[in-house]
């Protein structure tokens, strides 16, 4: 097996030992770096880099960020919470983030996945229809 499949498939490994009931936490990531510390691989560099990549990836599966033009009640983001991890079957904690441009509605991202609910989304694709 090549050196980077190698690697690839350690930092994956590494990213599932960060879970704690299948959502990455802090303590985890710390256990696993302490253990990464005391044994030293050869392409440690590498190693940590092509980890962290993976761990962001997940952290963003694990989390829909919410567009808002203003703020939102701590019930909508525990229904926004609920409804998208029911979706992806995983936990999904929601975050919120102020986007002034969406005029009304909301957008949420939740890895490479978009949904948008929002005014200006949906003239942009009114926009794209008409031309």
């Amino acid at each position: 097996m090549k050196r980077d499949q190698k690697i690839t498939r350690l930092a994956k490994k590494l990213v599932e030992l960060s879970k704690d009931n299948g959502v990455v936490t802090e303590a985890k990531v710390g256990e696993v770096l302490a253990g990464l510390k005391q044994v030293q691989h050869r392409h440690h560099l590498t190693v940590l880099k092509t980890f962290l990549g993976y761990l962001r990836r997940e952290i963003a599966l694990q989390t829909a960020v919410v567009s808002t033009p203003g703020a939102l009640s701590d019930d909508a983001l525990k229904a926004i919470e609920t409804t998208y991890s029911n979706m992806y079957g995983r936990p999904v904690s929601a975050v919120t983030q102020q986007d002034t441009s969406l005029i009304a509605g909301v957008r949420v991202r939740v890895g490479d996945d978009v949904y948008d609910a929002s005014v200006a989304g949906h003239l942009q694709r009114l926009a794209e229809n008409v031309k």
